[in-house]
């Protein structure tokens, strides 16, 4: 039996889908709404951002839903009926989501 790469997937698609509908929405209400409204100064927000668990936080906030459309496009694609034969779609959308990622964590480190 053939060893699958998939299982890798299939569970950063499900983290990321985690992710988003949990902790995007409190995440967004933050720094959308708080903030705007006056619950939370800026400058409680400019600490917050330097803390290792925000920054982790927000790696995961990030990576995680770039993963979750990555795997959701990919199959969309399929059902469409474009089915690539030369397998480039999935190296495309998931080197997509690894860049992402990449660049997060960059961004992030350097804040």
């Amino acid at each position: 039996m053939a060893k699958s790469n998939e299982p890798i997937w299939w569970s950063l698609f499900s983290a990321g889908g985690v992710v988003a509908a949990f902790f995007l929405p409190i995440t967004m209400i933050i720094t959308g709404f708080a903030v705007w409204a006056g619950l939370i100064s800026e400058s409680g927000l400019y600490d917050l951002l330097h803390h290792w668990l925000t920054r982790i936080y927000l790696f995961l906030v990030i990576s995680l839903p770039l993963f979750h459309w990555a795997h959701r496009f990919r199959f969309a694609v399929a059902d469409l009926g474009l089915k690539d034969k030369s397998g480039a779609l999935p190296v495309a959308v998931y080197l997509a989501a690894i860049v992402g990622s990449i660049l997060a964590l960059v961004f992030l480190i350097r804040l």
